[in-house]
């Protein structure tokens, strides 16, 4: 399989995470319609998120770090019950896919 994104086929593995990251809106609408994801603002919140963690330390943070930052960052939220509604198929490995990024590491994360 791989995401048609801007005319360009981009190379998936076999989890359906782009070889390569994609930073670009398209990226997100073209992987979050093949997960059957409907974009919202929380959504965004969390992928621009994802992108940022990733862009600064080359990876994603595992859920716990995840929901931890959230909190910190975005206060008012049970941020755990929220990624679940958002990416409901383990939301630090959805939310990464629909970002465009790549696999995150295993269970350990940072």
């Amino acid at each position: 399989m791989a995401y048609l994104i801007n005319g360009v086929e981009r190379e998936v593995d076999d989890e359906n995470f782009l070889i390569e990251p994609d930073f670009s809106e398209e990226a997100v609408a073209v992987i979050a319609a093949a997960e059957g994801v409907a974009l919202t603002d929380d959504h965004w919140l969390v992928i621009n998120y994802l992108r940022d963690k990733y862009r600064d330390d080359g990876h994603t943070p595992n859920f716990r770090n995840m929901t931890k930052e959230l909190d910190e960052e975005h206060p008012g939220h049970d941020w755990k019950k929220t990624l679940y509604d958002l990416f409901p198929q383990q939301p630090a490995r959805q939310a990464a896919r629909i970002a465009g990024l790549t696999k995150p590491f295993g269970k350990g994360g940072y």
